[in-house]
């Protein structure tokens, strides 16, 4: 397997560069390309003016582009529906029919479906999201937020059901607040930010739990909680279905610690509720919800794994454990649901067994198992829904690497399941396969990879990408990956490697893999490429890199710690100068995750691995092709115009070095269309630099 020719990149454009060092703890860093920072700055408009014409150069010569965008919208554009949300006899959820670019918010009512809010209605562009949605208890108001422009700073309005009039809005300064209706749909408990005035560059923090009453000016909205606290904390709110209890969670930026407190509000009313914090370890991530007059806590508290413990919210610190710690399986998310028989109760979990998803019932009064719902395959489940009027039955989505998501309905009184909804289109999978592997990592560990391939086995060297995460405790979980069918459908192999400081084996995982003990991360995305070369999938100069956000970073260490290694790297919204990341966007808040520059043992951690500064002159580096937002406001695209800076000087190979740059997008939701865009410039990239045909139709393709 040989890569194809790839002719040596033009003269880069010329950077704005100093020659800046900085001593911090005694540790003497550079930071030459420290003006690209400023995005207004003539010199960076000019260099980035100056960047887009480079990429539309090569981007010209892709051989395979044309094809992947056909073959990406065939697998995207056949629609989508979400699990329901089930209030007042009226079902809510989101549905966008084949050619949407975007899903519309729908309410079902006496068998007809009903578009309460399509955001391109509101915006042709394409330019506004619908970020979250919740209906009243009662159903006749759903508060819903939108945002523009990619920021993922929402703006609240709520509408009345029965007629789509707006009663309220707009309610500024929230970011997909949680919203918490008190019975009656009058009034709703929710999270904003503070004036931006009030805290000059601090302004996407200092967050309130606030209480507001439907059609009145939000200036007038009650605090409820978080005067006084840390400004990076992240809240959450939730109210009981009696309208009884009222649960606030608050969390510190990335820390896996949540604190828990629960209120009274029959006692207190809801203005000046008074809370009690639930004793739990600091470090615990614990949710909670208080269902038919009982707590349930899914607390890691001495379960890295997780277990669910039940009390009377009246006491909520004497509590017992319902369902202990499953050794191999991670518990995921839970909802309480009317049982078979009159005045039983089930609690049904979600567990995820390296990776893999199961659902299982369970008495909520003393933890008898009561049956699983029948999952389609190995794949992943979304949040369990139930009707909190009462019922048997349970909604939850179901997805994996070849199946586009759909909502299955699990009846707890008859024990089937049974398919609610699925998108009206059918994608061609291509007949790709599957296989879950198992390889040990540097030290010993063993570490998990889905690989998607034509065959499932390793017949013949293959172009590959490898992808991983492997950050804030979240998992690479088998969802439809229309990346990897594309690639697969050319011929190649597309794997998936879950690596340490995700959340697949659990809270220790996640904590293996951060701070002081990143390299694990790394290595065990140095032991994946390792693997596939090792066992066959492909070969020297075959095997190319791509990531995203924390994934991004991860990728870009693997180029600067091995740049012989891959023959091509792409990384998206990639967080890339940790030195500096607590300067920019979220990244107040992820100290927990890696660490801080104000500590003297953090810093050289951080210095020591950060991409920006791994890079060294000379080296030959691969092709990399760095993706940035305008929009993004979690992570700052100023590390990748530092870097793409540092790489086009330094690098001593063929290239090239690109950045590809989108306006008026973001780091999270896309539509259709900027999804394929995307996606396909990444996969023409990668395929041009390790050989995959993907210029040829399929149909008269030999086999590779």
């Amino acid at each position: 397997m040989t890569a194809s020719t790839v002719t040596a990149p033009p003269a880069y454009p010329t950077a704005p560069r100093r020659e800046l060092v900085e001593e911090l703890h005694g540790l003497r860093i550079a930071d030459p390309y420290r003006e690209l920072e400023d995005a207004a700055a003539p010199a960076t408009v000019a260099w980035c003016r100056a960047q887009e014409e480079l990429f539309r150069a090569h981007r010209a010569g892709w051989p395979g582009l044309a094809e992947l965008r056909r073959t990406l919208t065939g697998l995207l554009d056949t629609g989508s529906v979400s699990a329901p949300v089930t209030c007042g006899g009226r079902r809510f959820h989101t549905r966008a029919r084949p050619g949407a670019d975007r899903p519309a918010l729908v309410v079902t009512e006496d068998g007809a479906d009903r578009t309460l809010l399509d955001p391109l209605a509101l915006d042709p562009s394409g330019g506004t999201v619908l970020d979250a949605w919740a209906p009243s208890r009662e159903g006749t108001r759903i508060a819903v937020q939108t945002s523009t422009g990619g920021t993922e700073d929402s703006v609240l309005h709520v509408l009345d059901v029965a007629t789509g009039a707006v009663l309220d809005g707009p309610v500024d300064r929230l970011r997909r607040s949680a919203i918490a209706w008190l019975p009656g749909g009058g009034a709703f408990y929710y999270v904003r930010r503070l004036p931006p005035e009030l805290h000059p560059g601090e302004e996407r923090y200092h967050r309130r739990v606030w209480l507001h009453r439907v059609g009145t000016d939000p200036a007038e909205d009650v605090p409820v909680f978080g005067e006084g606290r840390d400004p990076r904390q992240f809240y959450a709110v939730s109210v009981s279905e009696d309208g009884r209890w009222l649960i606030v969670t608050a969390t510190a930026g990335a820390s896996p610690g949540t604190e828990v407190r629960l209120a009274d509000l029959a006692a207190t009313g809801p203005e000046r509720p008074r809370f009690t914090v639930l004793r739990l370890a600091a470090d615990a991530r614990t949710t909670a919800t208080v269902r038919r007059g009982r707590l349930y806590l899914l607390t890691r508290d001495g379960a890295p794994r997780g277990r669910v413990e039940t009390a009377d919210p009246a006491r909520p610190d004497d509590r017992t454990v319902l369902l202990p710690e499953d050794p191999e399986a991670v518990l995921e998310d839970l909802a309480v649901l009317d049982g078979p028989a009159p005045g039983r109760t089930l609690l049904a979990v979600t567990r995820t067994r390296h990776g893999v998803a199961e659902v299982a019932l369970y008495d909520a009064a003393d933890g008898t198992p009561h049956g699983r719902a029948a999952l389609p395959g190995a794949g992943a489940v979304g949040p369990l829904r139930t009707d909190p009027d009462g019922g048997t039955r349970l909604w939850f989505g179901y997805t994996d690497h070849v199946t586009p998501n759909q909502v299955l309905c699990h009846d707890a009184a008859t024990g089937t399941t049974a398919l609610w909804a699925a998108p009206e289109g059918a994608p061609d999978t291509g007949g790709a396969q599957v296989r879950l592997l198992v390889y040990p990592s540097h030290d010993g560990t063993p570490v998990r990879m889905f690989v998607v391939s034509p065959t499932g086995r390793p017949d013949r060297p293959r172009p590959t990408v490898l992808s991983g995460y492997g950050g804030f405790g979240a998992s690479v979980l088998p969802g439809f990956a229309v990346q990897a069918l594309a690639w697969v459908r050319a011929g190649g192999v597309y794997a998936f490697a879950c690596l340490r400081g995700g959340g697949e084996e659990g809270e220790q995982w996640h904590r293996a893999g951060r701070r002081e003990l990143k390299h694990n991360t790394f290595d065990d995305l140095d032991a994946a490429a390792e693997h596939l070369v090792a066992e066959g999938w492909t070969a020297p100069g075959g095997l190319a890199l791509i990531g995203s956000s924390n994934g991004g970073l991860t990728v870009a260490a693997a180029l600067t710690r091995r740049p012989d290694r891959y023959a091509a790297v792409v990384a998206v919204a990639p967080l890339l100068d940790m030195v500096r990341y607590e300067l920019s966007g979220m990244g107040p808040s992820w100290s927990q995750e890696y660490g801080t520059a104000a500590d003297p043992g953090q810093l050289a951690v951080l210095h020591g691995y950060s991409p920006y500064h791994r890079v060294r002159d000379g080296v030959r580096y691969p092709a990399v092709l760095f993706g940035v937002a305008d929009g993004d406001t979690r992570v700052d695209p100023l590390h990748a115009r530092k870097t793409a800076a540092a790489l086009q000087a330094a690098s001593s190979g063929p290239g090239p070095v690109l950045l590809r740059q989108e306006y008026g997008l973001g780091h999270g939701e896309r539509g259709i269309g900027a999804t394929v865009d995307l996606l396909a410039d990444s996969l023409a990239f990668l395929a041009a630099h390790t050989g995959l045909p993907v210029d040829r139709p399929a149909a008269g393709r030999p086999p590779y």
